[in-house]
Protein backbone atom coordinates (compact mmCIF):
# COMPACT_ATOMS: atom_id res chain seq x y z
CA UNK A 1 0.00 0.00 0.00
CA UNK A 2 1.39 3.53 -0.67
CA UNK A 3 0.17 6.63 0.83
CA UNK A 4 1.00 10.25 -0.39
CA UNK A 5 3.79 11.77 0.78
CA UNK A 6 3.55 15.39 2.93
CA UNK A 7 4.29 18.43 1.56
CA UNK A 8 8.00 19.48 3.67
CA UNK A 9 9.88 22.34 3.55
CA UNK A 10 13.03 22.19 1.71
CA UNK A 11 16.35 21.65 3.98
CA UNK A 12 19.89 22.53 3.01
CA UNK A 13 23.29 22.04 4.29
CA UNK A 14 24.49 24.45 6.55
CA UNK A 15 27.66 26.99 4.97
CA UNK A 16 30.95 26.61 6.68
CA UNK A 17 31.54 29.09 8.63
CA UNK A 18 34.39 29.57 11.14
CA UNK A 19 33.72 28.86 14.48
CA UNK A 20 33.94 25.57 15.04
CA UNK A 21 37.12 23.87 15.80
CA UNK A 22 36.81 21.35 12.22
CA UNK A 23 36.29 25.13 10.59
CA UNK A 24 39.60 26.12 12.38
CA UNK A 25 41.68 22.64 11.42
CA UNK A 26 40.39 22.99 7.19
CA UNK A 27 39.78 26.33 6.63
CA UNK A 28 43.63 26.85 6.22
CA UNK A 29 44.68 24.17 4.15
CA UNK A 30 41.66 25.18 1.80
CA UNK A 31 42.98 28.62 1.74
CA UNK A 32 46.29 27.44 0.82
CA UNK A 33 44.65 25.36 -1.80
CA UNK A 34 42.38 28.21 -3.70
CA UNK A 35 40.08 26.41 -5.92
CA UNK A 36 41.47 23.14 -5.34
CA UNK A 37 39.66 20.11 -3.00
CA UNK A 38 41.98 17.72 -0.88
CA UNK A 39 41.71 13.37 -0.86
CA UNK A 40 43.06 10.91 1.45
CA UNK A 41 42.61 7.40 -0.01
CA UNK A 42 41.22 5.47 2.83
CA UNK A 43 41.72 2.36 2.45
CA UNK A 44 42.22 0.64 5.82
CA UNK A 45 38.92 -0.06 8.35
CA UNK A 46 40.16 1.20 11.53
CA UNK A 47 41.51 4.57 9.77
CA UNK A 48 37.88 4.84 7.84
CA UNK A 49 36.23 4.40 10.91
CA UNK A 50 38.00 6.76 13.48
CA UNK A 51 38.22 9.25 10.53
CA UNK A 52 33.99 9.02 10.72
CA UNK A 53 34.08 9.28 14.76
CA UNK A 54 36.35 12.32 15.11
CA UNK A 55 34.54 14.24 12.52
CA UNK A 56 31.35 13.40 14.74
CA UNK A 57 33.38 14.67 17.39
CA UNK A 58 34.41 17.80 15.97
CA UNK A 59 31.74 18.91 14.29
CA UNK A 60 29.97 21.97 15.76
CA UNK A 61 27.54 23.19 13.16
CA UNK A 62 26.15 19.55 11.43
CA UNK A 63 26.41 15.79 10.89
CA UNK A 64 25.03 14.37 7.70
CA UNK A 65 24.65 11.21 7.35
CA UNK A 66 23.65 8.97 4.20
CA UNK A 67 24.24 4.94 4.02
CA UNK A 68 22.56 1.77 2.64
CA UNK A 69 23.44 -0.70 5.53
CA UNK A 70 23.71 0.67 9.72
CA UNK A 71 24.56 -2.48 11.35
CA UNK A 72 23.77 -2.69 15.35
CA UNK A 73 26.76 -4.15 16.26
CA UNK A 74 30.09 -2.62 17.93
CA UNK A 75 31.32 -0.05 15.47
CA UNK A 76 27.64 0.62 14.13
CA UNK A 77 26.09 1.47 17.93
CA UNK A 78 29.06 2.75 18.91
CA UNK A 79 28.79 5.51 15.80
CA UNK A 80 24.99 5.86 16.72
CA UNK A 81 26.26 7.15 20.22
CA UNK A 82 28.84 9.52 18.84
CA UNK A 83 26.01 10.69 16.08
CA UNK A 84 23.83 11.36 19.47
CA UNK A 85 26.16 12.94 21.55
CA UNK A 86 26.80 15.13 18.43
CA UNK A 87 23.05 16.13 18.36
CA UNK A 88 23.54 16.71 22.11
CA UNK A 89 25.63 19.17 21.87
CA UNK A 90 23.18 21.19 19.59
CA UNK A 91 24.77 20.23 16.06
CA UNK A 92 22.01 19.25 13.55
CA UNK A 93 22.02 16.07 12.08
CA UNK A 94 20.14 14.85 9.69
CA UNK A 95 20.35 10.86 9.00
CA UNK A 96 19.15 9.29 5.85
CA UNK A 97 19.50 5.70 5.45
CA UNK A 98 17.70 2.94 2.54
CA UNK A 99 15.17 1.24 4.51
CA UNK A 100 15.41 -2.01 2.84
CA UNK A 101 17.95 -2.64 5.89
CA UNK A 102 16.44 -0.24 8.41
CA UNK A 103 13.30 -1.50 8.70
CA UNK A 104 14.77 -4.08 11.22
CA UNK A 105 16.49 -1.02 13.06
CA UNK A 106 12.79 0.93 12.84
CA UNK A 107 12.31 0.90 16.96
CA UNK A 108 15.89 2.78 17.45
CA UNK A 109 15.52 5.37 14.16
CA UNK A 110 12.07 6.68 15.54
CA UNK A 111 13.39 7.03 18.45
CA UNK A 112 16.52 9.08 18.04
CA UNK A 113 13.80 11.20 15.37
CA UNK A 114 12.78 12.20 18.82
CA UNK A 115 16.02 14.46 19.82
CA UNK A 116 15.19 17.82 19.00
CA UNK A 117 18.48 18.23 16.99
CA UNK A 118 18.44 14.97 15.04
CA UNK A 119 16.08 14.12 11.77
CA UNK A 120 15.61 10.78 10.50
CA UNK A 121 14.38 9.56 6.91
CA UNK A 122 13.75 6.79 5.06
CA UNK A 123 14.56 6.18 1.47
CA UNK A 124 12.19 4.29 -0.95
CA UNK A 125 10.18 2.70 2.63
CA UNK A 126 8.26 -0.49 3.61
CA UNK A 127 4.91 1.71 4.70
CA UNK A 128 4.48 -1.63 6.78
CA UNK A 129 7.16 -0.91 9.77
CA UNK A 130 6.20 -4.21 11.68
CA UNK A 131 6.08 -7.77 11.09
CA UNK A 132 7.74 -9.92 8.60
CA UNK A 133 4.89 -11.20 7.10
CA UNK A 134 3.87 -8.14 6.76
CA UNK A 135 6.95 -6.55 5.17
CA UNK A 136 6.67 -9.97 2.68
CA UNK A 137 3.52 -9.06 1.50
CA UNK A 138 4.35 -5.38 0.43
CA UNK A 139 7.60 -6.79 -0.97
CA UNK A 140 5.36 -9.06 -3.36
CA UNK A 141 2.53 -6.30 -3.91
CA UNK A 142 5.18 -3.41 -4.62
CA UNK A 143 8.27 -5.11 -6.06
CA UNK A 144 9.24 -2.92 -8.97
CA UNK A 145 9.12 0.36 -6.04
CA UNK A 146 10.64 -1.95 -3.56
CA UNK A 147 13.75 -3.24 -6.09
CA UNK A 148 14.83 -0.03 -6.52
CA UNK A 149 17.54 0.98 -3.58
CA UNK A 150 19.98 3.60 -2.24
CA UNK A 151 22.94 2.42 -2.14
CA UNK A 152 24.84 5.90 -1.28
CA UNK A 153 27.20 6.08 1.19
CA UNK A 154 28.23 9.74 2.56
CA UNK A 155 29.25 11.44 6.00
CA UNK A 156 30.01 15.15 5.94
CA UNK A 157 30.97 17.14 9.02
CA UNK A 158 30.12 20.50 9.37
CA UNK A 159 30.40 20.93 5.23
CA UNK A 160 33.88 20.79 5.41
CA UNK A 161 34.62 17.21 5.51
CA UNK A 162 33.04 14.55 3.63
CA UNK A 163 33.67 10.86 3.21
CA UNK A 164 32.96 8.78 0.35
CA UNK A 165 33.05 5.64 -0.82
CA UNK A 166 32.45 1.98 -0.75
CA UNK A 167 31.46 1.63 2.71
CA UNK A 168 28.55 1.01 4.78
CA UNK A 169 28.79 1.30 9.06
CA UNK A 170 29.02 -1.96 10.76
CA UNK A 171 31.92 -4.43 11.55
CA UNK A 172 32.54 -5.75 8.97
CA UNK A 173 33.58 -2.26 7.15
CA UNK A 174 36.05 -1.08 9.24
CA UNK A 175 38.26 -4.19 9.99
CA UNK A 176 36.34 -5.14 13.40
CA UNK A 177 33.86 -8.24 12.55
CA UNK A 178 35.42 -11.87 14.05
CA UNK A 179 33.78 -13.78 11.43
CA UNK A 180 34.75 -11.35 7.91
CA UNK A 181 35.88 -7.94 7.32
CA UNK A 182 35.35 -6.56 3.61
CA UNK A 183 38.18 -5.08 1.67
CA UNK A 184 37.04 -1.46 1.35
CA UNK A 185 37.98 1.76 -0.08
CA UNK A 186 36.79 5.50 0.88
CA UNK A 187 37.97 8.85 -0.45
CA UNK A 188 38.08 11.53 2.63
CA UNK A 189 37.78 15.06 0.81
CA UNK A 190 37.97 18.86 1.97
CA UNK A 191 37.71 21.47 -0.25
CA UNK A 192 34.84 22.31 -3.06
CA UNK A 193 34.54 19.09 -3.35
CA UNK A 194 32.54 18.41 -0.08
CA UNK A 195 30.01 21.25 -1.06
CA UNK A 196 28.78 19.37 -4.23
CA UNK A 197 28.77 16.14 -1.58
CA UNK A 198 26.54 18.06 0.30
CA UNK A 199 24.36 19.26 -2.61
CA UNK A 200 23.76 15.96 -3.43
CA UNK A 201 23.18 14.66 0.14
CA UNK A 202 20.11 17.74 0.20
CA UNK A 203 18.86 16.29 -3.05
CA UNK A 204 18.23 12.55 -1.43
CA UNK A 205 16.93 14.45 1.65
CA UNK A 206 14.36 16.21 -0.25
CA UNK A 207 13.34 13.97 -2.47
CA UNK A 208 9.87 12.73 -2.95
CA UNK A 209 10.96 9.35 -2.66
CA UNK A 210 12.34 10.00 1.08
CA UNK A 211 10.03 9.78 3.87
CA UNK A 212 10.64 11.67 7.79
CA UNK A 213 10.06 8.64 10.21
CA UNK A 214 8.18 11.13 12.06
CA UNK A 215 5.16 10.47 8.97
CA UNK A 216 6.63 6.51 8.62
CA UNK A 217 5.87 5.77 12.82
CA UNK A 218 4.75 8.62 14.73
CA UNK A 219 4.19 6.60 17.51
CA UNK A 220 7.78 5.49 17.45
CA UNK A 221 9.23 8.90 17.43
CA UNK A 222 8.82 10.19 21.69
CA UNK A 223 10.77 10.73 24.36
CA UNK A 224 10.61 7.62 26.09
CA UNK A 225 12.34 5.86 23.52
CA UNK A 226 14.53 8.07 22.98
CA UNK A 227 16.14 7.51 26.73
CA UNK A 228 16.17 3.87 26.56
CA UNK A 229 18.12 3.91 23.29
CA UNK A 230 20.25 6.95 24.69
CA UNK A 231 20.80 4.16 28.09
CA UNK A 232 21.24 1.75 25.59
CA UNK A 233 23.83 3.03 23.12
CA UNK A 234 25.95 4.41 26.19
CA UNK A 235 25.71 1.24 27.55
CA UNK A 236 27.17 -0.63 24.07
CA UNK A 237 29.41 2.41 23.70
CA UNK A 238 31.50 1.54 26.94
CA UNK A 239 31.36 -2.40 26.18
CA UNK A 240 33.17 -1.26 22.52
CA UNK A 241 35.67 1.02 24.38
CA UNK A 242 36.89 -2.30 26.44
CA UNK A 243 36.81 -4.18 22.86
CA UNK A 244 39.47 -6.04 21.65
CA UNK A 245 38.74 -3.76 18.69
CA UNK A 246 39.35 -0.26 21.05
CA UNK A 247 42.59 -1.49 22.05
CA UNK A 248 43.70 -2.72 18.27
CA UNK A 249 42.42 1.67 17.44
CA UNK A 250 44.87 2.69 20.15
CA UNK A 251 47.81 0.85 18.99
CA UNK A 252 47.58 1.65 15.23
CA UNK A 253 50.15 4.14 13.60
CA UNK A 254 47.90 5.47 10.98
CA UNK A 255 44.71 6.08 14.04
CA UNK A 256 47.29 7.95 16.22
CA UNK A 257 48.53 10.42 13.48
CA UNK A 258 44.82 11.21 12.63
CA UNK A 259 44.03 11.81 16.39
CA UNK A 260 47.21 13.81 16.69
CA UNK A 261 45.97 16.37 13.57
CA UNK A 262 47.89 14.70 10.87
CA UNK A 263 45.37 14.52 7.68
CA UNK A 264 48.23 14.57 4.53
CA UNK A 265 45.78 15.40 1.41
CA UNK A 266 46.44 15.09 -2.32
CA UNK A 267 45.45 18.44 -3.69
CA UNK A 268 43.66 18.52 -7.19
CA UNK A 269 41.41 21.43 -8.84
CA UNK A 270 40.09 18.60 -11.28
CA UNK A 271 37.71 16.71 -9.24
CA UNK A 272 33.68 16.22 -9.66
CA UNK A 273 31.47 14.52 -7.34
CA UNK A 274 28.28 12.64 -9.01
CA UNK A 275 25.43 10.64 -8.04
CA UNK A 276 22.58 9.03 -9.76
CA UNK A 277 19.17 11.15 -9.58
CA UNK A 278 16.93 10.11 -6.75
CA UNK A 279 14.08 9.60 -8.54
CA UNK A 280 15.91 6.83 -10.51
CA UNK A 281 13.67 4.57 -8.28
CA UNK A 282 10.58 5.47 -11.11
CA UNK A 283 12.51 5.76 -13.87
CA UNK A 284 12.21 3.27 -16.98
CA UNK A 285 13.65 2.03 -19.75
CA UNK A 286 17.52 1.26 -20.23
CA UNK A 287 18.91 5.27 -21.59
CA UNK A 288 22.54 5.32 -20.64
CA UNK A 289 21.60 8.72 -18.97
CA UNK A 290 19.28 7.35 -16.60
CA UNK A 291 22.83 6.36 -14.68
CA UNK A 292 24.52 9.53 -14.18
CA UNK A 293 27.66 7.64 -12.93
CA UNK A 294 28.11 5.30 -14.92
CA UNK A 295 27.97 8.47 -17.98
CA UNK A 296 30.45 9.65 -15.91
CA UNK A 297 32.98 6.00 -16.24
CA UNK A 298 32.20 5.08 -19.53
CA UNK A 299 33.96 8.05 -21.41
CA UNK A 300 36.66 7.89 -18.57
CA UNK A 301 37.51 3.84 -19.73
CA UNK A 302 36.88 4.95 -23.63
CA UNK A 303 39.51 7.56 -23.43
CA UNK A 304 42.08 5.03 -21.61
CA UNK A 305 45.42 5.55 -23.72
CA UNK A 306 48.09 3.40 -21.68
CA UNK A 307 46.06 1.15 -18.86
CA UNK A 308 42.58 0.66 -16.64
CA UNK A 309 42.49 -0.76 -13.74
CA UNK A 310 39.50 -2.03 -11.98
CA UNK A 311 38.35 -3.26 -8.54
CA UNK A 312 34.52 -3.94 -8.37
CA UNK A 313 33.24 -7.33 -5.83
CA UNK A 314 30.30 -7.37 -8.02
CA UNK A 315 31.29 -7.83 -11.88
CA UNK A 316 28.68 -8.57 -14.47
CA UNK A 317 30.21 -6.01 -17.46
CA UNK A 318 27.68 -6.99 -20.01
CA UNK A 319 28.24 -6.20 -23.57
CA UNK A 320 29.12 -2.74 -23.62
CA UNK A 321 31.41 -2.88 -20.59
CA UNK A 322 33.37 -6.38 -22.11
CA UNK A 323 33.45 -4.21 -25.37
CA UNK A 324 35.26 -1.16 -23.45
CA UNK A 325 37.59 -3.22 -21.89
CA UNK A 326 38.48 -5.67 -24.78
CA UNK A 327 38.62 -3.05 -27.14
CA UNK A 328 40.98 -1.22 -24.67
CA UNK A 329 43.21 -4.59 -24.16
CA UNK A 330 43.39 -4.75 -28.30
CA UNK A 331 44.30 -1.43 -28.75
CA UNK A 332 47.92 -2.28 -26.13
CA UNK A 333 46.52 -0.73 -22.91
CA UNK A 334 47.02 -2.89 -20.52
CA UNK A 335 43.79 -3.75 -18.63
CA UNK A 336 43.63 -5.19 -15.67
CA UNK A 337 40.15 -7.10 -13.54
CA UNK A 338 40.32 -7.88 -9.71
CA UNK A 339 37.24 -9.26 -8.67
CA UNK A 340 35.44 -11.87 -6.23
CA UNK A 341 36.40 -15.34 -6.41
CA UNK A 342 33.55 -17.84 -6.01
CA UNK A 343 34.05 -18.86 -2.68
CA UNK A 344 34.79 -15.28 -1.52
CA UNK A 345 31.60 -13.65 -3.12
CA UNK A 346 28.26 -13.65 -0.46
CA UNK A 347 26.12 -13.35 -3.66
CA UNK A 348 26.69 -16.77 -5.93
CA UNK A 349 24.37 -15.06 -8.30
CA UNK A 350 26.37 -12.25 -9.16
CA UNK A 351 29.25 -14.54 -9.90
CA UNK A 352 26.97 -16.88 -12.65
CA UNK A 353 26.42 -13.36 -14.31
CA UNK A 354 30.20 -12.40 -14.65
CA UNK A 355 30.72 -16.02 -15.80
CA UNK A 356 28.93 -15.30 -18.92
CA UNK A 357 31.64 -12.19 -19.51
CA UNK A 358 34.65 -14.00 -18.26
CA UNK A 359 36.10 -16.06 -21.26
CA UNK A 360 35.17 -13.29 -24.17
CA UNK A 361 37.13 -10.59 -21.33
CA UNK A 362 40.00 -13.31 -21.58
CA UNK A 363 40.22 -13.78 -24.87
CA UNK A 364 40.46 -10.10 -25.74
CA UNK A 365 43.16 -9.99 -23.51
CA UNK A 366 42.03 -8.79 -20.17
CA UNK A 367 43.97 -9.38 -17.37
CA UNK A 368 41.69 -10.95 -14.59
CA UNK A 369 42.49 -11.63 -10.81
CA UNK A 370 39.65 -13.07 -8.58
CA UNK A 371 40.37 -12.20 -4.45
CA UNK A 372 40.57 -15.17 -2.40
CA UNK A 373 38.59 -14.97 1.03
CA UNK A 374 40.70 -13.75 3.80
CA UNK A 375 42.11 -15.96 5.89
CA UNK A 376 39.99 -17.17 8.48
CA UNK A 377 36.74 -15.89 6.97
CA UNK A 378 33.64 -17.44 6.87
CA UNK A 379 32.11 -16.80 3.88
CA UNK A 380 28.63 -18.24 2.92
CA UNK A 381 27.17 -17.44 0.41
CA UNK A 382 23.74 -18.43 -0.99
CA UNK A 383 21.83 -17.25 -4.48
CA UNK A 384 20.42 -13.92 -2.97
CA UNK A 385 22.69 -12.79 -0.29
CA UNK A 386 24.75 -14.33 2.67
CA UNK A 387 27.15 -12.61 5.67
CA UNK A 388 29.51 -10.74 3.42
CA UNK A 389 32.78 -11.04 1.04
CA UNK A 390 35.77 -10.22 1.12
CA UNK A 391 36.09 -7.67 -1.72
CA UNK A 392 33.82 -4.57 -1.30
CA UNK A 393 36.05 -1.84 -2.89
CA UNK A 394 34.48 -0.32 -5.93
CA UNK A 395 37.34 1.72 -8.20
CA UNK A 396 38.49 2.57 -11.84
CA UNK A 397 42.05 3.95 -12.01
CA UNK A 398 42.71 5.68 -16.13
CA UNK A 399 46.17 5.93 -17.49
CA UNK A 400 47.70 6.40 -14.14
CA UNK A 401 46.34 10.00 -13.45
CA UNK A 402 42.60 9.79 -13.17
CA UNK A 403 40.47 7.81 -10.02
CA UNK A 404 37.29 7.19 -9.42
CA UNK A 405 36.19 5.79 -5.54
CA UNK A 406 32.43 5.41 -4.99
CA UNK A 407 29.54 3.12 -4.36
CA UNK A 408 29.04 1.58 -8.19
CA UNK A 409 29.27 -1.46 -8.61
CA UNK A 410 30.21 -2.65 -12.49
CA UNK A 411 27.05 -4.58 -12.65
CA UNK A 412 23.33 -4.06 -13.81
CA UNK A 413 21.67 -3.45 -10.55
CA UNK A 414 23.73 -0.07 -9.62
CA UNK A 415 23.20 0.90 -13.56
CA UNK A 416 19.52 0.52 -14.05
CA UNK A 417 17.94 -0.55 -10.48
CA UNK A 418 19.86 1.52 -7.24
CA UNK A 419 21.08 4.83 -6.97
CA UNK A 420 24.97 5.07 -6.57
CA UNK A 421 27.38 8.12 -6.24
CA UNK A 422 31.06 8.73 -6.33
CA UNK A 423 34.35 11.02 -6.80
CA UNK A 424 36.09 10.88 -10.48
CA UNK A 425 39.41 12.90 -9.31
CA UNK A 426 41.98 14.09 -11.57
CA UNK A 427 45.70 13.09 -9.52
CA UNK A 428 48.88 11.15 -10.39
CA UNK A 429 49.73 10.36 -6.47
CA UNK A 430 46.17 9.46 -5.95
CA UNK A 431 46.14 7.26 -8.74
CA UNK A 432 49.23 5.78 -7.83
CA UNK A 433 48.73 5.12 -4.27
CA UNK A 434 45.20 2.67 -6.01
CA UNK A 435 47.60 0.81 -8.36
CA UNK A 436 49.54 -0.20 -5.56
CA UNK A 437 46.46 -0.99 -3.81
CA UNK A 438 45.78 -3.60 -6.55
CA UNK A 439 49.50 -4.74 -6.80
CA UNK A 440 48.53 -5.67 -3.10
CA UNK A 441 45.54 -7.52 -3.30
CA UNK A 442 46.61 -9.34 -6.95
CA UNK A 443 49.42 -10.55 -5.36
CA UNK A 444 49.18 -14.76 -5.25
CA UNK A 445 48.61 -14.54 -1.50
CA UNK A 446 45.81 -12.89 -1.51
CA UNK A 447 44.05 -13.70 -5.11
CA UNK A 448 43.82 -16.12 -7.95
CA UNK A 449 45.53 -15.16 -11.95
CA UNK A 450 42.55 -16.39 -14.57
CA UNK A 451 44.09 -17.52 -17.83
CA UNK A 452 43.27 -19.63 -20.59
CA UNK A 453 45.34 -22.70 -21.64
CA UNK A 454 44.61 -24.05 -24.49
CA UNK A 455 41.14 -22.80 -24.53
CA UNK A 456 40.39 -23.73 -20.62
CA UNK A 457 40.38 -21.80 -17.79
CA UNK A 458 42.71 -22.20 -14.96
CA UNK A 459 43.20 -20.26 -11.91
CA UNK A 460 46.58 -20.06 -10.37
CA UNK A 461 48.51 -18.12 -7.18
CA UNK A 462 52.23 -19.18 -8.53
CA UNK A 463 51.84 -22.02 -6.06
CA UNK A 464 48.42 -23.77 -6.96
CA UNK A 465 46.80 -24.28 -10.09
CA UNK A 466 42.77 -25.19 -10.49
CA UNK A 467 40.60 -26.09 -13.36
CA UNK A 468 37.18 -24.75 -11.92
CA UNK A 469 36.10 -22.24 -9.03
CA UNK A 470 38.80 -22.95 -6.72
CA UNK A 471 38.20 -23.79 -3.10
CA UNK A 472 34.26 -23.56 -4.20
CA UNK A 473 32.19 -26.65 -3.34
CA UNK A 474 29.86 -28.03 -6.00
CA UNK A 475 26.62 -26.38 -4.40
CA UNK A 476 27.95 -23.07 -4.58
CA UNK A 477 29.35 -23.39 -8.31
CA UNK A 478 25.46 -24.66 -9.51
CA UNK A 479 23.89 -21.77 -7.78
CA UNK A 480 25.84 -19.54 -9.83
CA UNK A 481 25.23 -22.10 -12.91
CA UNK A 482 21.75 -21.44 -12.54
CA UNK A 483 21.96 -17.85 -12.93
CA UNK A 484 24.24 -18.04 -15.99
CA UNK A 485 21.62 -20.64 -17.33
CA UNK A 486 18.75 -18.41 -16.60
CA UNK A 487 20.47 -15.14 -17.85
CA UNK A 488 19.32 -13.31 -14.83
CA UNK A 489 21.97 -10.84 -15.21
CA UNK A 490 19.73 -8.07 -14.72
CA UNK A 491 18.42 -8.51 -11.07
CA UNK A 492 22.57 -8.34 -10.58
Amino acid sequence: MTKPRPQLPEEVARPTGDGTELDGLISGPEAQHPGRSGFRLVGQGPEAFAIRTRSALLAGRSLDVQTYIWHADVTGLYLAHRVLETADRGVRVRLLVDDMDARAKNAGFAALDAHPHVAVRMFNPFFSRRGTLSQVAEMVGSFNRINHRMHNKTWIADNRIAIVGGRNLGDEYFGASEDVNFVDLDFAMVGPVVRDASASFDRYWNASTTWPMSVLDPEGVNPEALERVRTLLAERAAEGERSSYAAELRGDDAVGRLLAGDWPMEWTTESRFVSDDPGKVSMTGEALERSHVRTLLVPAAEAAKKSVSLISPYFVPGELGTRILVDAARAGRRVRVLTNSLVANDVAAVHGGYTRWRRALLEGGVAIWELKPLPGSDVRASLLGSSGASLHTKALAVDGRTLFVGSFNIDPRSTWLNCEQGVLAESAPLTETFEAIFDRQSEGARAWRVTLENGELRWSDGQETFDHDPKAPLSRRLQAWVTRALRLDAQL
